[in-house]
């Protein structure tokens, strides 16, 4: 899979495993189309994805907020 990251033996990346979950937010309806991709596999790339991620705190002025 190029180098990317992937889910046990399904060839299916933690982006397109993210993807499906955003397109298929109904689990009955993505199990449908993807009987293979377990609800753990799902937890999995969202963990995955989250520590990929940089994680800082941002103050925000309250006054340059404008409504």
């Amino acid at each position: 899979m190029n180098g990317q990251p992937c889910l046990r033996d399904l060839r299916l990346t933690v982006r397109r495993v993210i993807e499906i979950t955003a397109l298929y937010p109904d689990r009955s309806e993505r199990l449908k189309e993807f009987p293979e991709l377990e609800d753990e596999d799902v937890r999995q790339a969202l963990h995955y994805a989250a520590l990929q991620l940089p994680d800082q705190v941002v103050t925000l002025d309250p006054d340059a907020l404008v409504a």
